[in-house]
């Protein structure tokens, strides 16, 4: 059975950085694209990026661009997301994600594998 194991999470102060990875516990050959999601207490679950595994395509929401960047490593079968700046609004559970549909990839319904999650928490 496949399983999405995140780490790399942690504590760090208001403009550090953190580097979160994806690794899959066994082969995902139905897999077209990755992605990040958080989600922080009290809210929904949201899109943070993504990355298909073939062209290295990527995609973010607007409030991570320029700080954070997703990556794969194909021969590892692992994706990385490395954020820099980090502000305390970043402080969420960051889940990981695999899915076998093109396109959309800011909406939760798309993945079909997700891990367990990564807490990320951001100090003033």
């Amino acid at each position: 059975q496949v399983q999405l194991v995140e780490s790399g999470g942690g504590l760090v102060q208001a403009g550090g950085s953190l580097r979160l990875s994806c690794a899959a516990s066994g082969r995902t050959p139905n897999s077209y694209a990755m992605g990040w999601f958080r989600q922080a207490p009290g809210k929904e679950r949201e899109f943070v990026a993504a990355i298909t595994w073939s062209s290295g395509n990527t995609d973010y929401v607007d409030s991570v661009k320029g700080r954070f960047t997703i990556s794969r490593s194909i021969a590892k079968n692992t994706v990385y997301l490395q954020m820099n700046s980090l502000k305390p609004e970043d402080t969420a559970v960051y889940y990981c994600a695999s899915t076998y549909i093109r396109g959309n990839y800011y909406i939760t319904d798309q993945y079909q594998l997700w891990g367990q999650g990564a807490q990320v928490t951001v100090s003033s």
